[in-house]
């Protein structure tokens, strides 16, 4: 599980189209799987640095969190239903994601 997290920068940075695609996108992400813990701060669109924790006092926008089989389900090939985007796992009580999900808006 930690590889897949610490590929994020390489993975999206190198799709120029993901990275288009979120050039208005500059945030702090709480990533747990299981009982660990991952920061991922994102800048234009850009992956520009993960972490692992454990953290204390750290400032994040938005956290997801999931069992790290639910990850490990996540990021199978074909991903099963109830697995195959975020808001599934969320959905389907496999993920909770929480925090400052409108921040910014006026």
């Amino acid at each position: 599980m930690p590889g897949v997290f610490e590929a994020l920068p390489s993975l999206v940075n190198g799709n120029a189209s993901l990275v288009r695609r979120g050039r208005y996108c500059s945030t702090t992400v709480l990533v747990e799987a299981g009982e660990t813990a991952w920061l991922v701060s994102v800048h234009a669109g850009r992956v520009e640095r993960v972490e692992r924790g454990p953290f204390l006092m750290r400032d994040w926008s938005f956290a997801v969190r999931a069992s790290a089989e639910a990850w490990r389900r996540f990021w199978e090939p074909l991903p099963a239903p109830g697995y195959h985007d975020l808001f599934a796992m969320a959905k389907a009580g496999h993920a909770r994601i929480e925090g400052d999900l409108r921040h910014g808006e006026e």
